[in-house]
């Protein structure tokens, strides 16, 4: 069946009953119903006290919450703070934060490009409904399952829960998959130029490495005639315009390149072992991938290679061009992430490869190439959805940490015994310190994934409610109001949970060797007019004492206050 004949069969025939089985299948088939139902459903979830089960690096989310509090009050990423990641889930995040005042966060954040992309998704749909309805239902029903729930496609911990880290990554990955989906199925020139600036600016503000396999894929649609040179400059002079905006507007867009470069120098390494981290990570997809590379390959072998370079750029705008591209952008951005919906961007490649293999029914590879373009695909899927069911069933039988004082950000459950466990861990990093310090003096962890372990992410919520106790009890023993505080930590979530103001020019995100600058003028002298320096202790690790060690000349002139068994304070006097 050709593709335009699929376009075809979605209007009724002339004088057609029209019955109400009939109705809820039109209702039921057409793809803005589903973009409208699910933009309802984000806007109840956020607007609901839901209670989420906790998932591994769940602390990730304060990194959003520290930014948001920040522009809330003022400040600009890049420019006023140091951020490993772009501005632009920031902003939407604390846009939706003045919408949604009590939105868990993992929803909050793992929604905030939402406002944007589920705009670009309609005019794609409605782009591609106008040749065929079911072709715009299975571009849209895909990105929709892949952002509902804050879930990557690679687990770190057995016990189910949901993903409070990557949230970037992830929304990079959608964003590529809606650039893929743009390159492929838009034809309108004036249409496929706007949405390539808007996707190209998202991915570039969002984090700089998803534009970098956003500028590839471009350039292979220019390189292969799916998009013209002029529209490509076009599109990109857009995105210069926009970003020069910005720059005059805030002095954001300069900012934001000068952090990128120190990224770019904190980040060394070679892409060759990060290439074969992501094979072996993700080989559920990478198999297929190359095995169907190499059917399609053979069965263009055979069909006879193009003799021209009219006929090589028509082989490269073909489904096997289109594959072997796609893989190598996602791959590359893929090597970057640590959590992510890993190649979801394939399936806007795979679907008119399937469609257009279904027709060669004499084919004798045609039954090869169908199962093996299932196989790239069907198991993101499948995970998504046993990871989502896993983690939602699971939770009528979780029970909720003791952190009233927490907020939103506490709004989670887990196993009955890991919350035992955390209460005593906690105890137990304070009673006993002394085999803690020894890891330190060797450089490891207590465990080798210790913030990827769900007890311990709820160890540090705990240690984080204690911290607020302790501070409300010696702010009313003192009669003095702290104006703010800044943590040895990796995030600091006392600040907004307390609303006090936190220190200007002082990074969100604080990792050691990663994303942690050197001193940048300022900074010091920022925390020293900051009341108070935290120092969590239970347990205490090398990357706690990486950080005060760096941040170590703004303790000049403390005094040292036990504030409670798990900490410490520094007070400004």
């Amino acid at each position: 069946m050709a593709m335009s004949e699929i376009g075809r069969r979605n209007s009724p025939v002339d004088g057609e009953r029209v019955d109400g089985k009939g109705t809820m299948a039109r209702i039921a088939g057409s793809p803005f119903v589903w973009i409208v139902a699910f933009a309802a459903l984000a806007v109840a979830g956020l607007s609901l006290p839901l209670r989420l089960p906790l998932g591994p690096n769940a602390w990730d989310t304060v990194v959003y919450l520290d930014a948001i509090q920040r522009i809330e009050l003022g400040q600009v990423p890049t420019v006023d703070f140091f951020a490993p990641i772009g501005p632009l889930g920031f902003y939407l995040a604390a846009a939706l934060d003045v919408i949604f005042l009590h939105a868990q966060p993992m929803l909050l954040i793992n929604w905030a490009l939402l406002p944007l992309m589920l705009p670009v998704l309609a005019l794609l749909a409605a782009e591609v409904s106008r040749r065929s309805r079911p072709q715009a239902l299975a571009l849209v029903l895909p990105f929709l399952l892949f952002a509902a729930l804050p879930i990557n496609l690679h687990a770190l911990y057995p016990s189910p829960g949901f993903d409070g880290f990557g949230f970037y990554n992830r929304h990079v990955a959608l964003l590529l998959y809606l650039l893929i989906a743009t390159l492929i199925f838009t034809q309108r020139r004036g249409l496929r130029i706007g949405l390539v600036a808007v996707l190209m600016l998202a991915l570039f503000l969002t984090k700089v490495t998803g534009a970098v396999s956003g500028t590839l894929l471009v350039g292979y649609a220019t390189l292969s005639g799916r998009m013209r040179f002029r529209d490509a400059v076009v599109a990109a002079g857009l995105v210069i315009v926009a970003l020069g905006v910005l720059e005059l507007a805030t002095g954001l867009s300069s900012a934001y390149i000068v952090d990128i470069l120190t990224l770019l120098g904190l980040n060394t390494g070679t892409l060759l072992p990060r290439f074969l981290t992501v094979a072996s990570v993700k080989f559920n997809v990478i198999g297929p991938s190359l095995l169907l590379l190499a059917a399609l390959a053979y069965a263009s072998w055979r069909d006879g290679l193009p003799a021209t370079l009219v006929g090589w750029r028509a082989l490269a705008d073909a489904p096997i061009g289109w594959f072997a591209a796609g893989l190598f952008a996602l791959a590359l951005f893929e090597t970057q992430n640590t959590g992510s919906l890993e190649f979801i961007g394939l399936w806007p490649i795979v679907l008119p490869l399937l469609l257009s293999w279904w027709e060669r029914r004499d084919d004798p590879l045609r039954p090869v190439v169908l199962v093996l373009a299932l196989t790239v695909t069907l198991p993101s899927a499948v995970i998504c959805v046993e990871r989502g069911m896993r983690a939602l069933l699971s939770a009528p039988t979780y029970v909720a940490l003791d952190v009233p004082d927490l907020g939103p950000l506490g709004r989670i459950s887990v196993k009955p015994d890991i919350a035992a466990r955390a209460a005593a861990m906690l105890d137990h990093y304070a009673t006993q310190p002394a085999g803690y310090r020894d890891l330190i003096q060797r450089d490891i962890l207590p465990s080798y994934i210790l913030y990827s372990e769900i007890d311990y992410q709820a160890t540090w919520m705990l240690e984080i409610q204690q911290a607020i106790t302790a501070i409300k009890a010696w702010e009313a023993a003192n009669k003095r109001e702290l104006n703010g505080f800044f943590t040895f930590d990796f995030v600091d979530p006392l600040n907004r949970l307390l609303e006090r103001s936190p220190p200007r020019v002082v990074p969100v995100g604080v990792d050691p060797g990663r994303s942690t600058p050197d001193l940048q003028p300022g900074t010091v002298e920022a925390l020293r007019h900051t009341d108070a320096m935290l120092m969590p202790k239970c347990p205490v690790t090398t990357p706690r004492e990486m950080i005060r060690s760096h941040f170590a000349a703004a303790l000049e002139g403390r005094e040292r206050i036990a504030l409670a068994p798990c900490w410490d304070m520094y007070l400004r006097k």
